[in-house]
């Protein structure tokens, strides 16, 4: 493709730029030095270069045409409970608020929120206003789509819609607001790490005409890593991989320095440290998405799959306290959905039809707290500003 060709051309060349170098070791075991950048910076070039990143350009992303789906595609039962734990904040804080989504893909998550939270209460205008951020043109486009068909669209209720770049500079990011972040932090750019003989490494990118791009042993680019490792309980076994989120620990510290009152609810596919370096994940958990299938080559597609790796909350949960943020609570979405009234959704109904509106949000909430064990894998964070 011309956009994998240009993206992975821009990528050759940093490499060649780079003043990093690491090391491979051939089939006879000799060493050879050879000039990298850190996979950190190879995951930032595919998935945010401004140009052809994964998610700078290209169609949409999310959904049946697109190469993974998120959990606010089942029903609208999750909007549901965010629009009442949204009331009930308000209610408490007896002021209105930013209802801000930050990642918010193509809107649908927030457009289903605003509709839910105004059949609960005629004073949702009042209370409530909606702010997507995202950088994608074509999610921006769709999330504009999404207010305009549903009924909160018919209210005139367009939400404000901005970039992140714009967002870091608004004025209401220092009102009491509401932050959603919904499989946002498991998109942000990892460091890659791994035991050798003993010895933290980083995994790094080198690349040349012959082989593409390929994995090289780097010393480490941030020495705060085995701090955090260790801060964590997190003891590498030979050979094991892991990832380190600094991506997702800047963005709470620099959210966490310009927010003066409110709550960021980060909901996400993740583990505390035990499980995330658990034995049997000897290689990580970086996966590749496109079109609905699973990989986990990330030197393929160049800027036309999707990255991703679990998210540590742990070291989200260190971090955030060491950035002024106070976590509320911790747990399962399925805990979560419970703890804030989903079984008071579930309908007794003597319909056959399985699409009526009855069986098809019942058939959701199912889905949501028993299959695939989606809801165990998937946690949620409360996070606070006072």
């Amino acid at each position: 493709m011309v956009k994998e060709s240009r993206l992975a051309a821009s990528i050759a060349a940093a490499i060649a730029e780079s003043v990093l170098s690491g090391w491979r070791i051939d089939a006879k075991g000799n060493r050879h030095s050879v000039p990298c950048i850190s996979f950190l910076q190879y995951m930032n070039a595919c998935l945010y270069d401004d140009k052809y990143g994964y998610y700078r350009s290209g169609p949409v992303r999310v959904g049946k045409a697109g190469d993974f789906y998120t959990s606010s595609g089942i029903g609208g039962v999750l909007a549901e409970i965010l629009a009442g734990y949204a009331l009930d904040y308000g209610k408490a804080l007896g002021k209105p608020l930013k209802l801000i989504e930050w990642g918010a893909g193509t809107g649908r998550l927030s457009a289903q929120i605003a509709e839910a939270g105004r059949n609960r209460s005629s004073e949702w205008n009042e209370q409530f206003q909606s702010i997507l951020i995202e950088d994608h043109p074509a999610h921006g486009q769709a999330a504009r789509v999404a207010f305009a068909n549903s009924s909160s669209g018919q209210l005139n209720a367009e939400p404000i819609l901005v970039t992140s770049e714009e967002a870091w500079e608004a004025s209401w990011l220092r009102e009491p607001a509401l932050v959603l972040a919904n499989e946002l932090l498991d998109a942000f750019s990892v460091h890659r790490i791994q035991r050798v003989n003993g010895q933290l490494l980083e995994l790094g990118v080198a690349g040349d005409e012959v082989q593409g791009f390929y994995e090289v042993h780097m010393p480490l680019t941030d020495m705060r890593i085995s701090g955090w490792l260790a801060r964590d309980g997190i003891q590498l076994k030979e050979g094991q991989q892991t990832e380190i989120h600094a991506g997702a620990a800047a963005f709470q510290e620099r959210l966490g320095a310009v927010m003066t009152k409110g709550r960021l609810i980060l909901i996400d596919y993740g583990h505390e440290s035990g499980e995330y370096a658990a034995e049997h994940r000897m290689y990580g958990t970086l996966m590749c998405y496109w079109r609905h299938q699973a990989s986990d080559s990330p030197y393929i597609r160049i800027g036309e799959q999707d990255m991703t790796s679990h998210v540590p909350f742990t070291f989200i949960r260190h971090e955030a306290e060491e950035s002024g943020w106070q976590a509320t609570s911790f747990m399962t979405q399925k805990q979560f959905l419970i703890e804030h009234g989903v079984l008071d959704l579930l309908q007794n109904h003597h319909s056959t039809d399985p699409f009526s509106t009855v069986s098809r949000r019942n058939r959701a909430i199912r889905q949501l707290l028993l299959s695939d064990q989606m809801s165990e894998t998937f946690k949620v964070m409360v996070l606070e500003k006072r």
